[in-house]
């Protein structure tokens, strides 16, 4: 019988480990297939030259992943300085304040909304949210935030349903149950003992999720932001519906632009010449590399936290 046992655990210890290094082999997989599709653009244009160049000519093999790669920057950062504040307070209200017979049910509820398809929130984007904005909010920025000095050329724009602030509001609402749902777990795993403490001293409410519960989750807060960014970067089909699909760089809020996602999906099977379809390569070898970078931040900053 110890026999039979010891045999289960040899085999399940090298199995465990087989899947372990699997995952990393697909990894370097991915990269070494980007990497050498690409090689023929960086050989011709050179990488930096890439990244830095605005210009995107197909019909004259002149290839500039600078537009995409600025509409990536924006939206994802545009999406996180909306997201990131509501999804906080989600989080401590489902922590702290909300009643327990309903935490359950809005719980649920937040995590079913971070699983529907991207291509539902894009469908809504387009033909509800887009014209929203449209006859509402862009009369409303013109009207005021853009005749402020200086700022105000970034919020002034034409009349357009598409445009680069759609797309990050539907990002940030695509990506708001997601960062909420893994705040809130990090809220969860300051102790009780550290709450009742500061109750005892005469703490309020706010002073003990500002002092207590934030600064001990500090760190695993930020790995779950990095990680929602993350999925920010590479979200594909909402923000090819609503974002414009233009080859030029915006000028303000309400432009329309492009990203590195609907990029390739808008071009790569239209990719006709072998230095066009290297290009669509080259700008998912940055995609992968930019996800790759928050990942690892992300976990980072929760090994700091937990101290491994």
């Amino acid at each position: 019988m110890k026999k039979k046992f010891i045999i289960i655990d040899f085999f399940l210890k090298h199995i465990s480990m087989f899947f372990a290094y699997f995952t990393l082999l697909v990894i370097a997989g991915l990269f070494l297939v980007l990497y050498i599709n690409s090689k023929d653009v960086i050989s011709h244009i050179g990488f930096f030259s890439f990244i830095t160049s605005n210009v995107w000519s197909p019909a004259f093999d002149k290839f500039g992943g600078l537009i995409a790669l600025v509409g990536t920057f924006l939206t994802t950062v545009i999406s996180a300085i909306i997201a990131i504040p509501i999804a906080l307070g989600i989080a401590i209200f489902l922590v702290e304040i909300c009643p327990n017979f309903l935490k359950t049910p809005i719980g649920i509820a937040i995590e079913l909304l971070a699983a529907i398809p991207s291509v539902i929130y894009g469908f809504w984007g387009l033909f509800y949210l887009g014209p929203l904005i449209e006859k509402y909010v862009q009369p409303l920025f013109n009207s005021t935030l853009a005749k402020l000095p200086v700022i105000g050329q970034y919020f002034y724009g034409y009349s357009s349903s598409v445009s680069l602030f759609t797309a990050s509001v539907v990002l940030a609402i695509m990506i708001i149950p997601f960062t909420a749902a893994l705040a809130r777990d990090a809220l969860k795993i300051t102790p009780d003992l550290l709450k009742e403490s500061a109750y005892a001293l005469g703490a309020t409410k706010w002073e003990t999720i500002s002092k207590v519960m934030f600064r001990y989750s500090k760190s695993a807060i930020i790995g779950a932001v990095l990680i929602s960014l993350g999925r920010a970067i590479g979200e594909t089909m909402a923000v090819t519906f609503v974002i414009g699909n233009q080859d030029s760089l915006p000028t303000s809020l309400m432009s329309a632009t492009t990203t590195v996602t609907a990029t390739i999906a808008n071009e790569f099977t239209e990719a006709s010449s072998h230095l066009y379809l290297s290009s669509m390569y080259l700008l998912a070898l940055i995609l992968f590399l930019l996800s790759f970078l928050l990942i690892i931040g992300s976990k980072m900053f929760f090994l700091r936290k937990t101290g491994n």
